[in-house]
């Protein structure tokens, strides 16, 4: 069972470790390239600022997005402003999505996300908790997959194994860290290939932050992933 309120804490204490690492930045470095192709350290805060008011109008029954030109739109607005705006910003934007979360709500209930994924109102703290802890890695400030919390990793593991499971792309695939194991790919009666690695390489490979060379694999070759 999901327990949203122990993801609401776990949101505020990963939003508070990301922020304490931010305010070690300067205006000179916020504007330097994150790890996204593309986007600045800016980019990022500001990502994160809008995706927790996203994430508000979906408890609150709005659309994420008014749609996705207008999410990009404010996240470049927002991405050149000084260094103390954006962790006001996240501050605040963190702090209506925790008010939000908090009131009384029916956790059962089926809300939308973006492009019409739809998920259980129970699911969006855990899917905050995803933005938070991956974007601060993204931010390249010396926090890696190997820091986030043991918890956080073996659930974003078995959420994107999930995701990837039955895509015709991707061939019948056990994922193995030696303690946990995951099915992934196509449905088949056995597994095709078995792909093994730390859980930091593992959740890297499946979450595209890193390329799969720390992992081993039998039955052929490492498996190509579609975009998340």
């Amino acid at each position: 069972m999901i327990d949203h309120a122990h993801d609401l804490a776990s949101v505020r204490d990963a939003t508070d470790r990301l922020l304490t690492a931010a305010t070690k930045l300067d205006n000179v470095s916020t504007a330097e390239p994150s790890r996204l192709p593309g986007w600045t350290r800016g980019h990022v805060l500001a990502h994160l600022a809008r995706n927790a008011d996203a994430l508000v109008n979906v408890f609150e029954g709005r659309p994420m997005y008014v749609d996705g030109e207008a999410r990009d739109a404010d996240i470049e607005r927002d991405a050149p402003r000084p260094l103390d705006v954006q962790l006001a910003d996240l501050r605040d934007s963190a702090a209506r999505f925790q008010e939000t979360g908090a009131a009384p709500a029916d956790w059962s209930r089926t809300v939308e996300l973006r492009n019409g994924v739809t998920d259980s109102a129970a699911r969006v703290p855990f899917r905050r908790w995803i933005e938070v802890e991956l974007h601060h890695v993204d931010l390249g400030v010396g926090y890696e997959l190997e820091d986030l919390p043991a918890e956080f990793t073996e659930r974003e593991t078995d959420f994107l194994a999930e995701r990837f499971a039955g895509h015709p792309d991707v061939p019948p695939t056990r994922l193995t860290d030696g303690t946990h194991a995951w099915s992934t790919g196509r449905a088949a009666d056995a597994p095709a290939i078995t792909v093994t690695g730390s859980p930091a390489d593992l959740l890297g490979w499946l979450a595209g932050r890193r390329d799969g060379s720390g992992l081993t694999v039998e039955g052929g070759a490492l498996p190509g992933l579609p975009p998340l």
